[in-house]
C-alpha cells in the first residue's frame, strides 16, 4: 500500500515514519520517496493501522492514488 505524505520533506522524516511503523509491525518494509513524498509499505497490516503509525511519527498521510 501507498501512502502520500505532503510534510515528509528530510532524512529524519523519514526515519520517523519507518520507526513508526515498524514498532507495530517489525517485519514490514517500509520505503520512503523524498521526491514524490510517497511512503511504500508491505506489511499485513490494515490500511488504517499503517495510517495510524505514520500520525503517530508526526505526519498526516492519505492513500495515495496508484
Amino acid at each position: 500500500m501507498e501512502f502520500s505524505v505532503p510534510e515528509m520533506s528530510c532524512g529524519h522524516c523519514t526515519a520517523a515514519i519507518k520507526k513508526a511503523v515498524k514498532e507495530v509491525d517489525p517485519a514490514a518494509t517500509v520505503n520512503c520517496d523524498l521526491d514524490t513524498r510517497r511512503v511504500a509499505v508491505d506489511t499485513s497490516l490494515s490500511q488504517a493501522d499503517v495510517s495510524q503509525a505514520i500520525k503517530a511519527a508526526g505526519y498526516e498521510s492519505e492513500p495515495a492514488a496508484a
